[in-house]
């Protein structure tokens, strides 16, 4: 059934709206973080990089940025396996408590954050991992396992499983069919993955505001505590660098082979 040119129309132009609403943001945000004046003006009186300048030379700033890379690299280093291990066996189990532990993988993107953010901040309280790198790495490990279980689930389904059962009846256990054999034709989808995992640990706020403190905290968090003392082009200049960097990595994710994924 073909779509009726008015409706074609009223579709293209929602979705440029749409499209509109959530671009305009970083076009006002960028212009912004090259302004020479002291205040967030728009548009920039002058233009300068005084304020990337200023990021890069702030020992507090370089800190927080030490900080969020550290945890989003181990978070996507330990996330990794552990969504492509719970994947695979989610695909090849015929257990119903697979479906509820696959429902399980998945609560952190439909519980809303604020109360997941409360959750663990009380658990952290009593074990004492608040304020810490590892509770912050654990937190955000949690929060990204799901793009990578579903990202991998999706390469899984569009995997032919009987060339692992032949690479088994030739001699291979499952473990070594599985790298030898699944693992390159998921490869895509792993990165993906992985890549989304990372930019969940890069952007996440809402937790980190709960659980983060002293010399562990990550750029959401200083971006969000100098929002309080004061405004300047500063915390422009770095959500455009951050904005960029998600943009990249977004990019590079969507545009891998489309093989096994």
């Amino acid at each position: 059934m073909t779509m009726s040119r008015p409706f074609r129309i009223v579709l293209v132009v929602t979705c440029a709206l749409v499209l509109l609403y959530l671009i305009v943001p970083i076009l006002i945000i960028a212009p912004m973080s090259f302004s020479a004046a002291r205040y967030l003006s728009f548009p920039p009186p002058s233009l300068s990089l005084r304020w990337y300048q200023e990021y890069v030379g702030n020992p507090a700033w370089m800190q927080a940025t030490r900080v969020t890379l550290t945890v989003a690299v181990l978070t996507v280093v330990i996330a990794t396996p552990l969504g492509v291990a719970a994947a695979y066996a989610i695909s090849q189990s015929k257990w119903r408590i697979m479906r509820l532990i696959h429902m399980t993988l998945l609560l952190p993107l439909v519980v809303p954050i604020i109360i997941t953010a409360v959750g663990i901040f009380f658990v952290y309280a009593k074990v004492g991992l608040a304020a810490t790198m590892t509770g912050l790495v654990l937190a955000n490990v949690m929060l990204g396992l799901p793009y990578v279980v579903i990202s991998v689930a999706a390469g899984l389904q569009s995997f032919d499983a009987t060339q692992e059962m032949v690479a088994r009846s030739l001699g291979m256990n499952r473990l070594r069919s599985f790298f030898v054999v699944t693992l390159p034709q998921i490869k895509p989808s792993v990165i993906a993955g992985g890549i989304f995992a990372f930019i969940s640990a890069m952007d996440e706020t809402i937790v980190a505001l709960f659980i983060s403190g002293g010399q562990y905290q990550p750029l959401t968090k200083r971006m969000f505590t100098a929002l309080r003392d004061e405004i300047d082009p500063t915390i422009a200049a770095i959500s455009t660098l951050m904005t960029a960097v998600s943009f990249m990595l977004v990019l590079i994710a969507t545009s891998r082979p489309k093989k096994g994924a």
